[in-house]
């Protein structure tokens, strides 16, 4: 028997999924998350999810895992105390940015803060030329000193970026080495293996971002790693944020690929679920304790962005650059917002109902959970809404305190706005529901999709809670609520494939292209992605390359990523990619120009290790079991209060209609069926929220 585990670290539970490659059995288990250790968590969820489903070690075939240590160590600002070394004259490179700002209105705001300080920030005498050719010789006398001063500084790591090495490597690998010599227990980050592209800043930014978080994502790998090593676990993958799986020591070589890693493994599950139920085009909603997720699937497949900013609150859109720091890998397209079941709701100085972006997290989490929690969050107000068990949740394993709840509610919310209870608490949830609808928005109606062409794929332990009336605000009329919602993510852990992506720069037109020449340039990445494979123990027969270069028209700043169909490049091959550029970029931005020449301005390879599909499904109950386990009171704003069906869901039948108003409970999440909606239980084990038939 084998199986394999992932497991998903979020900001109120580490959830772990496992799956039996020969019965396609799903378990789940979900432990509180440990903010202060966060391995132990995931230990701890290991042992148990282990324990219960009596998987031995040596069972387990693969083990992966979404972490958000880089992203929280940007964002918290506790990254390591890095250094950047640059050509001289560049040293502000990092601060002078781009022209691109989060409001073109605001003149006065701010950009953000800067990873590494002008005092950390070291130039160096050397200089090669736009053509790649060497103008000014590498100063090996300089190097000792830069030596010295970065001792002095006690730096923890060393990003660095010279002009145009992208071209010519020769002295930043000079440079690297001299560095790695004299500093062997300090991690040397060069652009040149970082990230060989074109435009500066961004190469630069990536760099550093790399240097200022690999220390940290590299002690706690290892630390992780011993654990599960001593337990004769099999060795540790991580998500990548471009959606596959890659080996620690990859990781740890280039941290930047490890931004978006927990959300990036939501929307690869969701994309498992489009291609295995036939709703091709879904909007993937993922809600958990501190954030809600949005990504949208077309034809069964999710897009990735190159231009990805991390930091701030630049993923909220695509569209509006300037707010965090810039990293050139490829991302999976979505946009996030900071609402989830522990968003704290406030009352503001001028009286208005706030939710968020402040969030009670694990510890101590919502003031029901009973850990020490006072204000009031989104799942007290669910919870006094009767939407949630008001006893226990995980099956029983987590007491809940309903007094409690009540009581922050009514003093911290209730009474500053003057309404009754459960008034203040459905406004929370209108208000919260309203933040998460913007987010479906920005991945659809403004990238040109309508939303009610697309069905809504809602998972996470709040999704399927609030998922009913986001597709109705948003006109969306299929709701698919997958097998472990509340674990969603884990399971897409271990549905994804090895990947690891190349790229380098060539800077041609696709009238000036010589086939012959973008052929060698992508020969040239292969042995590198084969090297990476091999390593991972991937056989030749699941190694796999794709192909796909970044275009644009001439004088633009932007490119999209057009694919690159496998075989030999010729002329043909050319053609063909400039005309899918010209339909994609009328497809993005309204418009093209198909007088205009294609730029090419880099070459990317993502060398895949393809791992078995994975099948999504856990089977329904017996026919004839019964379902209902009990009746309880929930209120809705418009209705009032009204008695509903508690389903469990471990008991409902393929077959099975749940007309609403109802509840649906399962070990890790609640499906709320809101009036005028309709619950069934497919063959596979989805539940598929609908609107209900009127009434004759």
């Amino acid at each position: 028997m084998a199986w394999r585990i992932g497991v998903d670290i979020g900001g109120t539970f580490t959830d772990v999924a496992l799956v039996d490659d020969a019965s396609g059995r799903i378990g789940v288990a979900k432990v509180p998350t440990t903010p202060s250790d966060l391995a132990e968590g995931v230990l701890a969820a290991l042992r148990i999810a282990m324990g219960r489903y009596q998987v031995a070690p040596a069972d387990v075939g693969l083990l992966s895992h979404a972490t958000t240590v880089v992203t929280n160590a940007i964002l918290e600002e506790r990254g390591a105390r890095a250094a950047l070394v640059t050509t001289r004259g560049f040293r502000d490179v990092l601060e002078l940015r781009r022209s691109a700002r989060a409001d073109l209105y605001d003149l006065f705001q701010d950009g953000p803060s800067i990873l590494i300080p002008r005092r950390r920030r070291f130039e160096i005498t050397e200089r090669v030329g736009a053509d790649g050719t060497i103008v000014t010789p590498l100063d090996e006398h300089e190097i000792e000193d830069l030596i010295a001063a970065l001792k002095a500084a006690r730096v923890e790591a060393v990003a660095v970026s010279l002009l145009f090495s992208f071209l010519n490597p020769a002295h930043e690998r000079r440079l690297g080495a001299r560095l790695r010599a004299a500093l062997p227990d300090v991690p040397v980050y060069l652009s040149c293996e970082v990230l060989p592209e074109i435009k500066e800043f961004e190469r630069s930014s990536t760099t550093a971002v790399c240097a200022y978080v690999g220390p940290i994502l590299a002690s706690y790998l290892r630390r992780l790693e011993a654990s599960t090593k001593s337990q004769a676990l099999p060795p540790l993958y991580l998500m990548g944020s471009n959606g596959g799986i890659l080996e620690a020591a990859e990781a740890v070589a280039m941290p930047a690929m490890a931004v978006e890693s927990g959300p990036a493994a939501g929307v690869v599950a969701a994309a498992l679920v489009a291609r295995q139920t036939g709703r091709l085009d879904l909007i993937s909603f993922d809600m958990g304790g501190t954030t809600a997720k949005a990504s949208l699937i077309r034809d069964g497949q999710y897009e990735t962005t190159p231009d990805y900013e991390v930091g701030g609150g630049s993923s909220r859109t695509r569209w509006m650059n300037g707010t965090g720091h810039p990293i050139r890998v490829p991302v999976i397209d979505l946009a996030e917002v900071s609402a989830g079941g522990g968003s704290i709701a406030w009352v503001d100085r001028a009286g208005a109902l706030r939710v968020g972006p402040k969030s009670a997290g694990a510890d101590p989490g919502p003031v029901c959970y009973a850990r020490g929690g006072t204000e009031p969050t989104v799942t007290d107000c669910n919870l006094l809404l009767g939407y949630l068990d008001a006893d226990s949740l995980l099956a029983g394993d987590l007491p809940i305190d309903r007094g409690a709840a009540e009581t922050a509610v009514r003093g911290r919310l209730a009474a500053p706005l003057g309404v009754d209870v459960r008034t203040a608490a459905a406004a929370v949830v209108d208000v919260v529901n309203h933040a998460m609808a913007e987010v479906l928005k920005i991945v659809s109606v403004q990238r040109g999709h309508d939303p009610r062409e697309f069905a809504l794929a809602a998972f996470g332990g709040a999704g399927p809670l609030h998922c009913a009336a986001l597709a109705g605000e948003l006109g969306i009329a299929e709701v698919v609520c997958p097998p472990i919602p509340g674990a969603f993510s884990a399971l897409g852990l271990v549905g994804s494939d090895l990947k690891r992506d190349y790229v380098r720069t060539v800077y041609v037109t696709s009238a000036d292209a010589d086939p012959r020449e973008l052929e060698s340039a992508f020969a040239a990445l292969e042995p590198e992605g084969a090297a990476m494979l091999d390593r991972a123990g991937v056989p030749p027969a699941r190694q796999r390359f794709e192909r796909s270069v970044d275009a644009r028209y001439a004088r633009q700043s932007y490119e999209l990523a057009v694919p690159v169909l496998a075989g030999v490049i010729d002329a043909s091959t050319l053609a063909q990619v400039a005309e899918t550029f010209h339909d994609l970029h009328r497809r993005t931005y309204g418009h093209d120009n198909r007088s205009e020449p294609v730029q090419f301005v880099n070459v990317r390879l993502t060398a895949v290790g393809v791992t078995p599909v994975l099948a999504v499904r856990d089977k329904p109950a017996s026919q004839g079991t019964d379902a209902v386990k009990a009746r309880r009171r929930l209120w809705f704003r418009d209705v009032g209060a009204v008695e509903a069906a508690v389903y469990d869901r471990a008991r409902m039948p393929a077959g099975l209609l749940a007309p609403g108003p109802a509840v649906i409970e399962s070990l890790e999440s609640t499906i709320l069926v809101p009036p005028g909606w309709q619950a069934r239980m497919d063959e596979e084990g989805f539940v598929v929220l609908t609107h209900a038939a009127p009434s004759s």
